[in-house]
């Protein structure tokens, strides 16, 4: 592990773009493309605004949502986790379409779109209550690494 950060928040909706842009600056460091940024940008998106709406259902805010966020020397791994209502059925939460609320018009497309716009995905529960995001961009590949070491 080279770098890591640790951002816990209130569960509100107007914190997901802090957390968004927190994660994007705190990548910097391995100089990524601006697509590269995009990609995490709109995972950690995703998996903030599951947390906001889905872990706290009945919340007015006064719950929290932390983001891990550490690099190495060719990724960065971002863990967002929540103390909630936990997912049942993660198995069929990951589905597309799939949404515990259709009244609220969800597209329930959100791990989808995490799992397309990272690496690695893996969603599990988080003991003893809520849920664990765990999402891993590749930033450099092997051709860097070699390129670095040859330097």
């Amino acid at each position: 592990m080279k770098n890591e950060m640790t951002l816990t928040f209130l569960a509100k909706s107007e914190n997901e773009a802090f957390a968004r842009n927190a994660v994007a600056a705190f990548c910097v460091g391995l100089d990524p493309t601006i697509d590269q940024i995009n990609d995490i940008k709109t995972a950690v998106s995703e998996a903030v605004t599951n947390a906001i709406v889905h872990a706290y259902p009945n919340s007015k805010g006064e719950n929290y949502v932390t983001v891990r966020t550490s690099i190495d020397d060719t990724s960065v791994h971002i863990v967002v986790s929540d103390t909630g209502i936990g997912i049942d059925d993660i198995e069929s939460a990951v589905q597309p379409f799939y949404t515990s609320k259709p009244e609220d018009e969800r597209s329930g497309m959100g791990f989808t779109v995490m799992e397309s716009f990272t690496d690695k995905l893996t969603i599990e529960k988080n003991e003893p209550v809520g849920t664990v995001v765990t999402m891993t961009k590749t930033i450099r590949g092997a051709d860097w690494k070699k390129k670095k070491h040859c330097d």
